[in-house]
């Protein structure tokens, strides 16, 4: 359950399919605006939240200035397009990615909102090939007067039925970094595969769905939306393929619809004896709810949950910023 108090204000950005402002509505923070530059991932938002304030633009030219209820909000998040070791180094300096998390920082200085979070790849937060882009980001925060904290989470560790590691930024305006605890694991054991899909995955009638999700016994590896400019929906590349294979599922495509009384499950015919997810149930294994409305065309839709931060932990880290900020 999310906090009964007066809600928090909220300016998200890279808003996606919004997993993360979900997660962060759940914990008490009401946004005032949300924005992303992509039309199909404004219109999921709305869809699903018609009274938020959702503007199509692109971060790198949004001005707080002509948008002044963004000002002093108590939380800005982000979560943003994934960093790659290469552009972080300095080896791109154009790189959209890296300008997307400068862009984000400097939005702050416009905003001051009183906690920052972002939220990108475990490696940003561990990885020494990010160090140029870690310390440029801490010189612009100290700068600012916000103190931080770097840590990584698993969406395992939250209900989410996928490894999924995150490299999460938090920072503060005034001291009450002193009193902010990095989220605990809200589940004493991970969520498997079969238990998260096994109702999804019978509801045509296929008889072997639950010897299917007895099989499904670990969590899924992670969902990675893939190129916006290039190729299918499939699961991820050949690595999660294999894990995927080792599921019965075909990690090479997602299906249309669940499989019917009639499919022959039989892994060792290959692809074409195995099942394969639809775009809903990787909603749900990314921690969307049923209800959550994703626009679009298939691969479109399949892009949005493959890039979105789960719900669930975006819950954990609100309720987490949310106890600093008002203790």
């Amino acid at each position: 359950m999310g906090s009964l108090e007066e809600p928090l204000r909220l300016l998200d950005v890279c808003t996606g399919a919004g997993g993360l402002a979900l997660g962060l509505e759940q914990a008490g923070f009401r946004p005032v605006m949300l924005l992303d530059h992509r039309g199909v991932a404004c219109e999921t938002v709305r869809s699903n939240r018609p009274s938020w304030e959702v503007l199509e633009t692109d971060l790198l030219r949004f001005d707080p200035c002509d948008h002044q209820q963004t000002y002093d909000v108590d939380l800005m998040s982000a979560g943003l397009p994934r960093v790659k070791a290469t552009a972080a180094n300095g080896r791109h300096d154009s790189d959209t990615e890296v300008d997307l998390v400068k862009a984000t920082i400097w939005l702050a200085h416009g905003v001051r909102p009183r906690a920052l979070i972002l939220e990108n790849v475990p490696d940003l937060v561990t990885n020494s090939a990010y160090e140029p882009i870690r310390a440029e980001v801490q010189a612009e925060l100290e700068h600012l007067g916000y103190r931080y904290e770097w840590f990584v989470l698993n969406a395992v560790d939250f209900g989410v039925p996928q490894n999924r590691k995150q490299g999460v930024l938090v920072a503060f305006k005034d001291d009450a970094l002193d009193r902010f605890e990095p989220p605990a694991p809200t589940v004493e054991r991970p969520v498997t595969v079969g238990e998260a899909l096994e109702a999804s995955m019978g509801s045509r009638g296929w008889p072997d769905a639950r010897a299917w999700a007895a099989q499904a016994d670990r969590p899924a590896p992670t969902l990675v939306g893939g190129s916006w400019n290039r190729g299918g929906a499939d699961l991820g590349p050949s690595g999660a393929k294999r894990a995927w294979a080792r599921m019965g599922v075909d990690g090479a495509t997602v299906a249309d619809v669940v499989p019917g009384p009639d499919f022959h499950w039989d892994p060792t015919l290959g692809r074409k004896g195995m099942v394969a997810l639809t775009v809903r149930q990787a909603a749900r294994l990314q921690g969307f709810p049923d209800d959550w409305l994703i626009a679009g065309r298939k691969t479109a839709q399949y892009r949005q949950i493959g890039h979105a931060s789960p719900p669930p932990v975006g819950l954990a880290l609100g309720m987490a910023v949310a106890a600093a900020l008002r203790s």
